[in-house]
Formats: structure tokens, sequence, C-alpha cells
């Protein structure tokens, strides 16, 4: 019987790691394991090794212990595999295979948070909140969050079927994808009308900073800029790196973001440098319930440096921070080591940025709202507030079609009437 030789062995190896210690069970150190707990893991996988209907290697069976390890953690910590550890590298340089969807968990089912512009799922009709039910003839409803994600990515011209639950549908209804090679700019800019520019953001990648100051760039060949439309809604975050510089285009000096986490580098401050792109033009900045993570750190730096009115619906509330750690197997860990805050010392987690002018899609916010969007507070297991409490759009760039943007354009030109508030700093008469 294997059971006597795993639990002695397991502690053993254990042991031989640097810094970890084995505690007996009534000890209170909180850096040392306990033995009952050791044991009890070591009896359940040799009940599994025993008993289970099918057999599994110990492989196997320790990998899913660590995915469940980290899984269980939060939404967005997790054990990668060598693909998915490369798709994951693949999609923040802004080139891989599959539909162009960000999807999450949502009391056990996966769901889309926000489709990608320009992609077969944008061109689907796919909207945020859509349940996915099936991927092909594989039920989600066992699949962890990266199998998911994996058996949605693959060889460009190769289809997949989606059955999907719209939120306000009894019926589910099947989508059939053509998978393309993703390769985003992840910044498009057009403009409106003479004077007044649009900027949409789609994802955040490690040029998205550069492509913001080109557009800008471009944008003020052509004529003064009178005001600026930045299009953050249903981006579903991206590479820190590029949240920082799209907020430093448009400061010229003040705090970013910080982060605190439990280990001295998880505290980091970011701060803006003197070569603003656009120091003096009016922004407005549009952001929904897709809007997370670094489009939340631009939103939430723009406003509380008074540089931008935020405008559209609370956005998601992902105010955490992960690290991609490489294991030496070629795996990989995507760890949450840190929440970020905003100048003005706000968490978002679980809470989103709250926008200063409301406008739903379609309609002025007056109601209560439907609740119909996925937030961050939505998803199982979701990290906290600081402070204890956990509380289907795709831009047209026709402010005639898009209310919100006819909205914000709106906005903008009665800016340039009155006084000129929200440029950054007082201009002279």
């Amino acid at each position: 019987m294997r059971l006597p030789l795993l639990t002695w062995l397991l502690p053993t190896l254990l042991l031989s790691l640097p810094g970890i210690t084995l505690a007996a069970p009534e000890s209170e150190a909180t850096d040392d394991l306990p033995v009952a707990d050791i044991q009890t893991f070591a009896e359940v996988f040799e009940r599994i090794k025993r008993a289970y209907v099918e057999e599994v290697d110990d492989s196997t069976l320790l990998r899913n212990a660590m995915r469940g390890m980290l899984g269980e953690l939060d939404p967005h910590s997790a054990y990668l595999d060598g693909e998915d550890f490369q798709a994951l590298r693949e999609s923040t340089q802004g080139e891989f295979g599959g539909i162009g969807i960000e999807v999450g968990m949502q009391n056990g089912q996966l769901t889309v948070i926000a489709p990608l512009d320009d992609t077969p799922a944008a061109e689907a009709g796919l909207q945020p909140r859509d349940t996915i039910l099936r991927i092909d003839d594989q039920p989600t409803d066992r699949l962890s969050l990266e199998e998911a994600v994996s058996l949605m990515r693959g060889e460009a011209g190769t289809e997949i079927e989606l059955t999907i639950l719209r939120s306000n549908e009894s019926t589910p209804r099947n989508v059939t994808l053509t998978r393309q090679v993703i390769r985003s700019d992840s910044v498009k800019s057009e403009m409106l009308e003479p004077g007044y520019g649009y900027l949409r953001i789609s994802q955040f990648q490690n040029r998205t900073g550069e492509q913001i100051r080109e557009a800008l760039n471009e944008f003020q060949t052509q004529t003064p800029l009178k005001g600026l439309v930045l299009d953050l809604r249903n981006n579903p975050g991206g590479v820190l790196d590029g949240a920082i510089e799209v907020a430093d285009a448009f400061l010229d000096d003040g705090l970013i973001v910080y982060t605190e986490g439990r280990l001295d580098d998880s505290d980091m401050r970011f701060s803006a440098t003197p070569d603003s792109a656009a120091p003096d033009v009016p922004v407005v900045v549009l952001i929904n319930g897709g809007s997370a993570s670094a489009a939340e750190i631009v939103a939430g730096a723009l406003q509380d440096q008074k540089r931008a009115i935020i405008m559209g619906t609370r956005s998601f509330g992902k105010g955490s921070v992960q690290q991609v750690m490489p294991l030496g197997n070629g795996d990989g860990v995507k760890l949450t080591t840190a929440l970020y805050f905003t100048p003005d010392g706000r968490s978002i987690q679980a809470q989103g940025i709250e926008p200063d002018v409301e406008v739903v899609r379609g309609r002025l916010e007056i109601a209560e709202s439907s609740g119909l969007e996925i937030r961050e507070a939505d998803l199982r297991g979701h990290l906290e507030n600081v402070d204890g409490t956990s509380p289907g759009l795709r831009p047209s760039g026709d402010p005639v079609q898009d209310y919100q943007l006819g909205e914000a354009l709106n906005l903008l030109k009665a800016l340039n009437v009155l006084e000129p508030r929200f440029t950054g700093r007082d201009r002279a008469d």
C-alpha cells in the first residue's frame, strides 16, 4: 500500500525546499506547514490513484493540485502550462490566434467580459455578460478559465462554435466563428469634426503608449485640437506599462498610480513626466462596465488629476496587479501580488471608477442601473476592496449612432464655451 510511503515522502520533499518548515497541528506559526493537512493531501492523492474510475498519472494529479491551489485564490491567479504561458506572452505583444474575446468566471459560468474591436467575436455580435455554455462539443461548466481560453484559441482559419445564453433571453444560441490572427493595433483614431479628435483603445499592449502619442501628433498636424474623446469602453485592460504611458501622454506632472502588496518590491509608484503630448486639450474619457484594470488606471489617474471628465457608467472594478513568473519546467504562474490605487488613494478593487457624468447606452442615466453588466465584484473569488466592501457596446466612431460618444462631443463643445476647467492647468485670457 502506497499511502504510508507517500505520507512520509511528501513532507520530506517539502522540507527540502528553501524557507519551508513543517509544524505540528497545534502550531500557530504562520510560516509553517501543518503536518495534519499534508497528511490529508497525501491521503486524498492516494485514494484518487487507487479508486478513481480512470487511471491518472502522478504528474497530472500534481499539476491539477497546483491549478486548484492558484485558482482558488482569486479569479486572476492561475497556473499556466507551457502553451498557456506562451499564449499570454503573445497577447501582450498584440498578436495571437483566436476569436478576440475577454472572458471571466461568474457564478461558476464562463462569461464574456468584452469582445475586442474588429475581431471575430465582435463581428459575431457577442456582448458583455453573455454566458458561454459550450465550446464546440465541450461543456464549459467543468472547465477552468485557462482551459476555456485554450480551447478558444487555435490556428487562424479554423472554425469554432460557441453556445451562448444572453442575459435577457431564455433560449441558448449557437454562434460559429472563424479564428483569425488577432493582430490588433490597440489604438484607433479619427476626427469626429474639425478640431475634435477621437481615440479608441481596445486593450493595453506594449506599444499602446507610443501609438497614442503618434495619433495625437497626427491630429495636431491637421488642425488645432479643441477637444478629445478617449474611448475606453469594453477595454479589458492589459499591460500596466501601457496604461502608465497613456496617462503620461495627457499629464505633465503628478502621480499616475501606485501599488501596495506584501513584498517590498510590490510597492511601486508611477508619476508623469514633463513631456505631455496634449497638455491643454480638454479630454472626455468614456468608460463602462467592460472597462477594467489598465483602463481603470488611466481613467482614475485623469479623474483624480482633474485632467479629464469621465463619462459613461461605472467601470468593472479590477484593482489588482498580476505578475507572470516563469517556472523551471517551461510553465508559468500568474499570481496576484498587489492592489493598485489612484493618485487620491482610492482602491477600485470590486468598486470601479464612478463617472463624473453618468450616461448609459441610448439614454441619460436617471433610474437605478439595470445591473446587467458584469464587473469584478461578480467574479467568483474576487478580492475585497481594502475597506472590506464588495459592491455591450461596440463604438462606431459615429456620434449620431453612438449616444454616449455624441454626449461626449457635446460636452467638449460646451467646455470650449465655458471656462476650460479640465485641462490640468489654468489658462490666461
